[in-house]
């Protein structure tokens, strides 16, 4: 039996990582654990969400090949939730690939999804 990873965090690679620090927190509700010019992190006590500075990081296309991950996040209403992202500093690309759902981009330009509560 192959050995069983917990996820503890996931690190971004960003040009500003206490400003992405700021604006994932404003969003998860997860508390600044650590803001520095070239790493940021936050987090729950359980999962945490790492920035690390990369000066001259290029956002992927949108749609494209090259988008290497993507968040989801769920709310209990995702009009409302897209209107305050933006509102935050994310971005709502013109392409979007379904229904239900709503993609945005962060500040520096990675893709999340804002999820629909399960019915």
């Amino acid at each position: 039996m192959t050995t069983i990873a917990k996820l503890i965090a996931f690190t971004i690679d960003c040009a500003e990582p206490k400003r992405l620090a700021e604006f994932y927190s404003q969003i998860t509700g997860f508390e600044v654990q650590y803001a520095e010019q070239e790493y940021a992190g936050i987090g729950d006590g359980t999962t945490s969400i790492y920035f690390q500075r990369v000066p001259d990081r290029k956002p992927g296309s949108w749609p494209g090949p090259d988008k290497q991950f993507h968040l989801d996040f769920r709310v209990p209403d995702v009009a409302k939730a897209v209107e305050e992202y933006i509102e935050l500093g994310a971005t709502k690309p013109e392409f979007q690939p379904g229904d239900g759902w709503t993609v945005l981009a962060d500040p520096e330009g990675h893709l999340f999804c804002v999820c629909p509560e399960r019915s």
